[in-house]
């Protein structure tokens, strides 16, 4: 793959431009969001590479779960009430520590008062009973209980406000930058906020961190005490690789969903909030979801083996350091303009040894129209030992000379 080499450290530079395919998407740093209000109007549109996209949601984000890309936007960095959305921070805290082994799925948790008589969506808990963590979880992703949020957090902290300070710190341990928890269901508070950013982190650290508990969100009813309920999200059973996450809704918030699909072996998260009927945010999800599959696709730049450079080695007892990036590069890009991708590698050369392998040698900047800047560390592939004191006179003597 033709590179633009800048060999810094006072060599002469090699230059090569390359166009690419396509200009890819690499995760954006979250912002500082915004205040709650106000809401950006519904009508309109969504940033993307692409150009603008109508959507009628107020907030709204779509991002690649392996790459990170961010595929669409429309104030994703605005802190908006997350309802329901948020009992996946519940989740998240609840899924930790059954994997610490601290929780077991078949321990129970007593039913108190104000779990029982907590309002909007429940389980439908009996009071004084013990419900083990196993019902309670499906509770929580299928029935949207509140009442099972409670039993969950006065269970593990004792009350849903010492549950509700667990959630902040987990949601600052995990990159949460704009979100404040002030209780474990979502119900209405002023200061109960998230962004779509954060939301579409918290679901992918929920689908990456714990595989053993994700099918959960792809449980489509659950019965608990004679009722049986059907779960709230859309995408389910309507959108082909559809299987998570969770929906929200208030009056103040509307409609919201936090969903993703798999098809292959691309997954997209998608976040939207502040639609106006179940039935908006069922067709509007579906076509963002969609339209992000059919516009965008992976590529796979360098696999973590491939030498991208063979950089020169000084006092090495080899002439050259292979140069690799350690993992997978994959990008997010358009399918339909892939064009203008630039790619700069960057060390100081030539390396002196002695050299271990994994070792920081240098970095690739990648960039193009619409991308945002990605810089990618490179390492040494192999370990190169340092010259003897005989066998470095000449290799002296010849870089003096050379000036």
């Amino acid at each position: 793959m033709p590179l633009r080499r800048e060999l810094l450290g006072g060599t002469a530079a090699a230059l090569a431009t390359a166009t690419l395919a396509g200009p890819a998407m690499a995760q954006r740093a979250p912002g500082r969001g915004r205040a709650a209000a106000p809401a950006a109007p519904a009508s309109s549109p969504a940033s993307t590479p692409l150009g603008p996209v109508d959507t009628q949601a107020r907030q709204a984000i779509i991002v690649d779960a392996d790459t990170g890309a961010t595929l669409l936007e429309k104030s994703a960095d605005e802190r908006m009430h997350p309802s329901s959305m948020s009992k996946l921070m519940t989740m998240y805290v609840v899924f930790d520590l059954l994997k610490q082994g601290r929780l077991k799925m078949d321990q129970t948790f007593p039913v108190s008062e104000r779990a029982w008589r907590m309002q909007g969506s429940k389980m439908f808990v009996e009071l004084g009973s013990q419900i083990s963590i196993n019902d309670l979880a499906h509770g929580v992703i299928v029935q949207s209980g509140n009442d099972a949020c409670i039993v969950l957090a006065e269970g593990i902290s004792g009350s849903e406000q010492q549950f509700a300070e667990l959630l902040n710190e987990y949601g600052k341990r995990i990159g949460l930058k704009d979100s404040t928890f002030r209780n474990a269901t979502g119900w209405p508070d002023p200061e109960h906020l998230m962004t779509c950013r954060d939301l579409s982190t918290l679901a992918r650290r929920l689908i990456n961190d714990f595989p053993e508990y994700f099918n959960l969100y792809s449980v489509r009813s659950f019965q608990w005490h004679g009722i049986s309920q059907e779960n709230r999200n859309p995408l389910l059973g309507r959108v082909a690789g559809a299987d998570g996450l969770k929906t929200g809704h208030t009056d103040e918030a509307g409609y919201g969903l936090t969903g993703t699909v798999k098809r292959g072996d691309r997954r997209l998260i998608l976040v939207a909030n502040g639609m106006t009927s179940m039935r908006m945010r069922g067709e509007e999800t579906e076509r963002l979801i969609e339209w992000g599959f059919r516009e965008f696709e992976n590529a796979v730049l360098f696999k973590a083996s491939d030498t991208v450079e063979a950089a020169p080695v000084y006092l090495g007892d080899r002439a050259t350091v292979p140069l690799v990036g350690g993992r997978d590069l994959v990008l997010t890009l358009p399918r339909q303009w892939r064009r203008n991708l630039t790619v700069k590698l960057r060390y100081d050369g030539p390396v002196p040894a002695p050299i271990a392998k994994g070792q920081e040698i240098g970095q690739l900047d990648i960039s193009g129209q619409g991308v945002p800047p990605m810089v990618l560390p490179l390492y040494a592939g192999v370990d190169v030992a340092k010259l003897g004191v005989l066998s470095r006179i000449p290799a002296v003597i010849g870089r003096w000379v050379s000036g």
